[in-house]
């Protein structure tokens, strides 16, 4: 089942136009990464979806319900968590207060509570440096921060930009395996991300994006399999 819809969405800064008529869906428990260079773009498109600092014409549906003209507190009510490149965490809160800043949309204490021990269920070193302040915490522990932090929203679709971005290579594999395990807790997810072989082999269909237009999508498996993508994105 379709969770989210967009239709022939272009999106610009000031006068220069990024995206052109795009057109994208993300089922109901389904992975999808969006593949492209430097400055094709991806970027932008989660923050059009997301409602931040960018102006946009076209359609986004979200469970049927259109939602681009929604402000982003608006959209993340219904579920939209977006995880932007950088982190974005804020570095003179513990992680407790980070957490909590996840969770502000919501008043269910209780659920809350369940949530945060699953959030630090799947990221157990942020247990460990539960009242640490966050920019104290290395890179990896930041962006399992961030990605906890979305979580608490509780959301139904989480948007991530560019999660292993300056990451070892063994915290890189246990994010993609937290990753996976989302689809099992009915959360959705849009990953932007330039390690493409990793996004492809985690994700269940991909798009390619270039200069601001999708030029290739597919089934993940057999996108890892293309010429075009092994040749352009994968190094082959």
């Amino acid at each position: 089942m379709e969770l989210m819809r967009i239709e022939n969405l272009s999106a610009w800064y000031f006068k220069a136009e990024v995206i052109t008529d795009l057109n994208l869906n993300v089922g109901l428990e389904e992975i999808v990464t969006i593949l492209g260079s430097n400055g094709a773009g991806k970027t932008t498109i989660l923050r059009a979806l997301s409602g931040v600092k960018v102006k946009k014409k076209g359609r986004i549906y979200f469970e049927g319900k259109e939602i681009q003209s929604l402000r982003s507190d608006h959209i993340l009510r219904l579920g939209i968590a977006h995880v932007p490149e950088g982190r974005g965490i804020f570095p003179l809160m513990s992680v407790n207060e980070n957490l909590k800043m996840g969770a502000y949309i919501r008043s269910d204490k209780e659920r809350i509570k369940r949530d945060e021990e699953k959030v630090l269920g799947f990221f157990p070193i942020l247990r460990n440096r539960y009242h640490q302040l966050a920019g104290t915490l290395s890179g990896g522990e930041q962006q399992m921060l961030a990605l906890g932090r979305a979580l608490m929203a509780n959301p139904k679709l989480l948007m991530l930009d560019e999660p292993s971005l300056g990451l070892a290579p063994l915290v890189v594999a246990d994010l993609a395996d937290i990753i996976v395990q989302l689809k099992s807790e009915d959360v959705s997810v849009l990953l932007v991300e330039q390690n493409s072989e990793m996004a492809l082999r985690i994700a269940d269909r991909g798009y390619v994006l270039e200069n601001g237009k999708i030029t290739l999508e597919g089934i993940a498996k057999h996108l890892l399999d293309n010429p075009y993508v092994k040749e352009a994105y994968l190094g082959a």
